[in-house]
């Protein structure tokens, strides 16, 4: 089979790549800047700066999208979290649409931020959206994609959560302070983190993908979310380190403006319609997620 990943060259994307080429498929990655791609790809993923140089291609998975905490949320971010998202969405639904042979499914990102912040409530995708930016911009970003439907595509929406890597995302950034004993909650603690490894996700991405029964809005979260304190309590154990020292809430709303609002709510959300339909994680719980990423 031959897949064409957007951001292909991230986190995830990079990851996907290399499950994929080991297991003998056929990759194409679209990027802006193919030196700067090639050192994170492996070898024998083609690399190409314009959706028409991709060829015949079996299946896509756009997972383009400039990084939300990269830095403060300034009205030229938000255009680009839009562009990055929404735009690179509808160019690869217009590349579609001029094709005589189309992809047969796409797989298309998008982000638990769509049902804003809601307490304690538990979120199946069948959940209301919420009403904030990024609840908005995730709800235009699936409203693109589900384009392709029109044209014969299978569309699958995966809403990620938080992705656990030692190497990468959100844990990286953790490790120093929670390596230096000064890790712990943030703001009052009680905020939901809904999280997934990256393998977890990787293989969510390739069942979906290999999974004809599949379509609509699938949650990329492990089934069992924790509060922002037992993440820390969790994290600090698992590094043999205390996790005492909370952040303020006042202090991350002075060094991340708008984007600190994420931080501080956050949303309980579980993945019930791929366990439903027969998906297995291989990490559900986030202690022995913690330990197996750690060692």
């Amino acid at each position: 089979m031959h897949y064409l990943i957007t951001g292909g060259s991230g986190f995830i994307g990079s990851a996907l790549s290399r499950s994929l080429v080991a297991d003998g498929q056929r990759v194409t990655v679209l990027t802006r800047d193919i030196a700067r791609a090639r050192p994170r790809l492996p070898g024998g993923v083609a690399l190409v700066e314009r959706l028409d140089a991709a060829g015949d291609v079996d299946a896509v998975v756009n997972l383009a999208g400039e990084n939300l905490a990269a830095g403060r949320w300034t009205p030229a971010r938000k255009r680009e979290f839009v562009d990055s998202r929404i735009g690179m969405t509808r160019r690869v639904v217009d590349w579609m649409a001029s094709l005589k042979q189309r992809p047969l499914v796409l797989v298309s990102g998008s982000a638990i931020g769509r049902y804003g912040p809601r307490g304690d409530e538990q979120l199946a995708e069948d959940a209301k959206s919420g009403d904030d930016f990024s609840a908005h911009l995730c709800r235009d970003w699936e409203r693109a994609a589900r384009e392709a439907e029109e044209l014969g595509v299978r569309v699958c929406l995966l809403r990620t959560g938080i992705v656990l890597d030692n190497d990468g995302g959100a844990l990286k950034q953790m490790l120093l302070p929670f390596r230096l004993c000064l890790g712990g909650p943030m703001g009052d603690g009680r905020q939901w983190m809904s999280w997934v490894t990256r393998r977890d996700l990787v293989a969510l991405i390739r069942w979906l993908v290999d999974n004809a029964g599949a379509c609509g809005v699938y949650n990329g979260t492990a089934p069992s979310p924790v509060t922002n304190a037992e993440f820390a309590r969790t994290l600090g154990a698992a590094l043999h380190r205390p996790a005492l020292l909370p952040t303020p809430a006042l202090v991350l709303k002075i060094l991340f403006g708008e984007m600190a609002d994420i931080l501080l709510t956050g949303q309980r959300v579980v993945p019930k319609r791929a366990t439903a339909e027969g998906f297995l994680f291989t990490y559900p719980d986030l202690t022995s997620t913690l330990a197996a990423i750690l060692r």
